[in-house]
């Protein structure tokens, strides 16, 4: 291995690990927590190390936003995947997409709430978040209906299980109905 190639797998490895910290402490301590003075701390690097591959939180919290929805792509294909007829991957996929969104807060504020300066919905859109999206456009394109588009439905349908996940975390609905919501928008929305 040449210099030059050990050089680039350190910065790769060094990159990680500040992404993984951030998330970390996020996830613990809420993205206030989440400062170059503590991450610093934390790996043991000096700030000017991690301005060498961050500008500053807001790329931060895009790197994680980005990690995150690989993740989140890769949970609703494996559970449409998993689900068998057209209703069965719809309620699958309105099952994970809650569950991923309870279990990683910090990681869905960086996807969702917060500014990771990415762009949505664009050209310049990240592959990682234009594969979030077409995880759950794979599925929802066979129950749209004719005559409605296959983007806006799954546009509506996200919007509603963004709702749902939101409004479920900030206590403005009670959790122990989140199956029964999850039934009923599967029910009204999709008529296969």
């Amino acid at each position: 291995m040449s210099v030059q190639e050990r050089k680039q797998r350190e910065r790769a490895e060094r990159e990680r690990l500040i992404v993984a910290t951030a998330r970390e402490l996020a996830e613990q301590q809420g993205w206030d927590a989440v400062t170059t003075r503590r991450l610093a701390e934390r790996i043991e690097y000096s700030q000017p190390v991690l301005y060498s591959h961050f500008r500053g939180k807001r790329e931060i919290i895009g790197a994680v936003a980005l990690e995150g929805a690989t993740e989140m792509a890769a949970a609703l294909r494996a559970a449409a995947s998993a689900a068998d007829g057209p209703r069965a991957r719809v309620t699958a996929l309105a099952r994970t997409y809650l569950d991923f969104a309870a279990r990683n807060p910090a990681v869905y504020d960086a996807l969702f709430q917060l500014d990771g300066g990415l762009t949505f919905a664009n050209e310049d859109t990240p592959q990682p978040l234009k594969d979030a999206f077409a995880a759950l456009l794979e599925s929802l394109g066979e129950v749209a209906g004719d005559g409605v588009h296959p983007g806006l439905f799954t546009e509506v349908f996200w919007a509603s299980l963004h709702g749902l996940a939101t409004l479920t975390r900030a206590r403005r609905l009670p959790p122990e109905d989140t199956e029964r919501r999850v039934e009923l928008l599967v029910d009204r929305l999709v008529m296969v």
